[in-house]
């Protein structure tokens, strides 16, 4: 996330020499070290970097129900274990108020976080906004998502992802999770490893809108919530 680009404009400034030096006590250099925050010219680069014209050619399958699919082939013995196998103890009944894609939390994996990095989804959405997660700059982490399937066999789920920083645009990610039939456990889909941003015009705040998706278009639950990149994990 927010990676490419970053170079380019952390080549707009030229460090002064010897500023990430040990400084005495009583040295005045508040105004030197103070982060710098990026010019709209140079999100809008970094946005331009990290668009992609790619688009992916993929047509989803017609949508058959549960119960269709364990009707077919009901003579085949093979089949109908590989299909056990596949979907689960098609017994187990969901709470029917329940909807079929329930997105639990979200995750931050940082191996070198010192607290947990969760957000409860079940909970209250808008109070997200009122708060940033802190991710040191340059550490590897991924996103975990943990959900429930419920009812129905869903098929094409995805999760989207678009950063802003400042009401700017600056990268959009689209990730395929797969498809699942219902079972009372979750499931978890973790992103590829990424690196945070690293850098003083990486460090602040971006507002990140998430979106769990399927090939239908349905939208099982979108969200906002905050990042904010700092030097340490405690500044």
């Amino acid at each position: 996330m927010m990676q490419r680009g970053q170079e380019q404009v952390e080549g707009t400034r030229r460090e002064p020499e010897g500023e990430g030096e040990e400084r005495e006590p009583g040295v005045q250099c508040n105004q030197i070290m103070a982060e710098q925050e990026p010019t709209p010219e140079q999100l809008a680069a970094i946005a331009a970097e990290n668009e992609s014209s790619e688009t992916v050619n993929y047509r989803p399958p017609a949508q058959k129900s549960l119960q269709e699919i364990q009707e077919l082939d009901k003579d085949d013995e093979s089949l109908q274990k590989y299909k056990e196998a596949l979907l689960g103890n098609p017994t187990v009944v969901a709470d029917p108020n329940a909807p079929n894609v329930q997105v639990t939390r979200l995750t931050l994996v940082c191996e070198t976080a010192p607290n947990p990095l969760t957000l409860d989804l079940q909970g209250d959405l808008e109070s997200f906004k009122k708060q940033s997660f802190v991710l040191k700059e340059g550490v590897e982490y991924r996103i975990k998502i943990s959900f429930k399937v419920n009812k129905e066999i869903v098929s094409g789920l995805k999760y989207v992802q678009q950063t802003q920083r400042k009401g700017v645009k600056i990268d959009k990610s689209d990730y395929m999770v797969g498809s699942y039939g219902p079972r009372a456990e979750e499931y978890e889909y973790l992103t590829p490893l990424e690196e945070a941003p690293k850098g003083m015009l990486a460090r602040g705040t971006y507002n990140i809108k998430s979106k769990f998706t399927d090939d239908d278009k349905h939208d099982h639950l979108s969200w906002e919530w905050n990042l904010n990149i700092k030097k340490e994990w405690k500044d």
